[in-house]
C-alpha cells in the first residue's frame, strides 16, 4: 500500500512539474530576452507559486498555525485554479499559433516592398567634367568664348551662390603642390585658356565660374558617398533587439528578421491572450463563490409519501467548507439565504469544515440562527474526519443542529434517516444502513441524508425513496465534472436508480481554490410531492 502511495505521489509530482515547465516555456522563455529581469522574475514566480500551493495543501494536516494556513491559502490555492485555465488556454493557443503565423506571412507577401532610397552616382574628375553634369550640378549656363575675347562672367544661380562659401574654403585648402585648370565649357578648343600650359603656382582662392562649377560638381558625389557607404541597405529596416514588433515592422523587415519577429509577435500574442483568459475565468469564478449560493428549487414526487406531507420543503445545503479562506461571513450568507426561503426542514449533508473546532468554531457560529419548522439536521462528510469528527459533531449539536449518526427520526408523512460518511470507516464509524433503516416501516416514505452519492446502491437495497447528497461540488472547476463522473454515479441533479431517487447538490462553498467555473454554488429547496394529493 505504501508503494502505491509513493508511486501515485511521484506521478503527481511529475505531472505538476511538466505542466509548470510548459507554462514557463510559453509564458516566460518564449516571450522574454535571456538574462533580462522579466525572465528572471517569471522564472522565480514559476518556482515559488507551486511551492505555495503545496504549502496550502499540507499545512492544515501538518498542524501549522491557522494564521500560516491563511497566508499560504490565498496565493497557493488561487494559483492552482489559474494554472488549470492558463494551461488549457495555452493548449488551445498551440492550434492558433500556426494560423496566426500563416496569416502574417500572407500579409507580408501581399504587401509591396518599400521603394529603394534614391542614390546618386557622381564622378569627381581632375581633368574635365561632362558639360551636362556640370550644368545639372550647378545650374550655371556659361556662354561659349571666342579666341581673343574676354569670357562673359556667368550669372550664378541660387544653387551656385549657396555653395560659394564651401568653394572658397575648398580652394583655400591645398591638396597638391600643383593646381590644374578644369575646363567645363563647351567648345573648349575655341578658348585660349584651353591650350595654356599648367604652371606651378601657390594655392589661391579662385571664385571664377569654372572653379565654382568644378567644386559644385564634386560636392554631390562626396555627399552621396558618405550617405550610401555607411553599411545600411536603404530598403531594409532593422528591428531593435527586445523591441515588440508590430505588423508594419514585420512587413518591412529583412526576411530572416521578419520571420523571427513574426514568431515573437505570435508568441507574445498567444501568451497575453492565455493570461487574460485565465485571469478573467478565475476572477469570475472567485466572485461567484463570494457572492454566495443561489437558491435552486426542484419538486420530487414520492409514491409512498402521505398526503399530509405533500409540498413539504427541505433546504439542502452541502459542502460549506469553512476554512482558511471561507469564514464567518460565508456562513452568514448561507444562513441568510436559507432563512429567506422559510423551509420546513434544513439538511446539512456534510463537509461543513476544513479545520479544527478551535480554529473554525467562531466561523460556524451563525449556524445557530438557522430557522425551520422541524429543525436542522447534520450528517458528517469526509472532511469532518480530517478535522476531528467527534469534536465537530458535539459542536454542531451545541449550535442547535441535530446530528444523525446512523439513525433516523419519524416526521409527519415520512422517515428521515442519516448515515455517517464512508471516510469514517477508518475510525470504525462508517455508514451503517442496518442500524439506520433496518427496523423501520417500509410502508412509509424514507428520505436519507448521506454525504457521498456512492452509497446509493445501499440505499436502494434498504428501500430508500430519496437520497440527498453532496460531495461532488458539481465538478467545481470545469472540466472537473468529467473527472467527478468517474468516481460518482451522479455529479449533480436528480436521477433515478430503480425505485430510489438520488439528488446531488453542487454545494454552497468550495474546497481548495475559492473558485467555481461551470458549477455555481447552490442551496436547493427540495419540495416533496405526494401521488395521493
Amino acid at each position: 500500500m505504501v508503494a502505491v502511495f509513493v508511486l501515485v505521489a511521484l506521478l503527481i509530482v511529475a505531472l505538476l512539474g511538466g505542466v509548470h515547465w510548459y507554462v514557463w516555456r510559453r509564458m516566460v522563455r518564449d516571450v522574454t530576452a535571456a538574462g533580462g529581469w522579466p525572465r528572471r522574475v517569471g522564472t522565480w514566480a514559476v518556482i515559488a507559486l507551486p511551492l505555495l500551493s503545496v504549502g496550502a495543501l499540507v499545512s492544515g494536516r501538518a498542524g501549522a498555525p491557522f494564521t500560516v494556513q491563511r497566508v499560504l491559502a490565498w496565493p497557493g490555492y488561487l494559483w492552482l485554479a489559474t494554472l488549470l485555465y492558463l494551461t488549457l488556454a495555452l493548449v488551445v493557443g498551440e492550434a492558433v499559433r500556426p494560423l496566426l503565423l500563416r496569416a502574417l506571412e500572407r500579409r507580408a507577401r501581399r504587401t509591396p516592398p518599400p521603394p529603394p532610397a534614391a542614390t546618386t552616382t557622381s564622378a569627381t574628375t581632375t581633368s574635365a567634367a561632362p558639360p551636362a553634369a556640370t550644368a545639372s550640378a550647378t545650374e550655371t549656363v556659361t556662354a561659349p568664348t571666342r579666341a581673343g575675347t574676354t569670357p562673359a562672367r556667368p550669372t550664378p544661380t541660387p544653387a551656385a551662390t549657396a555653395t560659394s562659401g564651401a568653394i572658397a574654403t575648398t580652394a583655400a585648402t591645398p591638396t597638391s603642390s600643383r593646381t590644374g585648370t578644369v575646363t567645363d565649357r563647351p567648345n573648349a578648343t575655341d578658348s585660349p585658356d584651353a591650350t595654356s600650359p599648367t604652371t606651378d603656382t601657390p594655392p589661391t582662392t579662385d571664385t571664377s565660374p569654372h572653379t565654382a562649377t568644378a567644386s559644385a560638381a564634386t560636392a554631390p558625389a562626396t555627399a552621396t558617398a558618405s550617405a550610401t557607404t555607411d553599411g545600411t541597405t536603404p530598403d531594409r529596416t532593422p528591428i531593435p533587439d527586445g523591441a515588440a514588433p508590430d505588423a508594419a515592422t514585420l512587413d518591412a523587415a529583412t526576411p530572416d528578421a521578419a520571420q523571427t519577429s513574426r514568431r515573437l509577435f505570435v508568441a507574445r500574442t498567444v501568451a497575453a491572450g492565455a493570461g487574460a483568459v485565465a485571469a478573467a475565468t478565475v476572477g469570475y469564478g472567485t466572485y461567484s463563490v463570494f457572492r454566495g449560493p443561489r437558491v435552486k428549487r426542484i419538486t420530487v414526487p414520492l409514491a409512498k409519501l402521505s398526503r399530509q406531507a405533500h409540498g413539504y420543503r427541505i433546504a439542502v445545503v452541502s459542502d460549506i467548507h469553512l476554512g482558511p479562506i471561507l469564514g464567518r461571513a460565508h456562513t452568514q450568507r448561507v444562513v441568510e439565504t436559507i432563512n429567506r426561503v422559510n423551509p420546513d426542514l434544513v439538511a446539512v449533508v456534510g463537509d461543513l469544515v476544513d479545520g479544527s473546532v478551535a480554529d473554525l468554531g467562531p466561523a460556524a457560529e451563525p449556524l445557530r440562527h438557522l430557522r425551520a419548522r422541524d429543525g436542522s439536521f447534520f450528517v458528517t462528510g469526509n472532511h469532518e474526519y480530517f478535522s476531528g469528527a467527534d469534536a465537530w459533531v458535539d459542536h454542531v449539536r451545541e449550535l442547535g443542529l441535530r446530528p444523525l449518526e446512523n439513525e433516523r427520526t419519524e416526521l409527519p408523512g415520512f422517515d428521515l434517516a442519516g448515515v455517517n460518511d464512508v471516510a469514517g470507516e477508518d475510525e470504525g464509524k462508517g455508514p451503517d444502513f442496518g442500524q439506520a433503516l433496518g427496523d423501520r416501516d417500509r410502508g412509509r416514505a424514507a428520505v436519507l441524508l448521506a454525504h457521498q452519492p456512492v452509497v446509493i446502491h445501499d440505499a436502494v437495497r434498504h428501500g430508500v425513496d430519496l437520497q440527498l447528497s453532496g460531495h461532488t461540488h458539481g465538478g467545481q472547476l470545469w472540466p472537473g465534472n468529467y473527472l467527478a463522473e468517474l468516481a460518482n454515479p451522479t455529479v449533480a441533479g436528480l436521477e433515478r436508480y430503480g425505485d430510489t431517487q438520488l439528488y446531488v447538490s453542487r454545494g454552497a462553498g468550495a474546497w481548495g481554490p475559492p473558485v467555481r467555473v461551470g458549477a455555481p454554488p447552490d442551496i436547493t429547496v427540495v419540495q416533496l410531492a405526494s401521488l395521493h394529493a
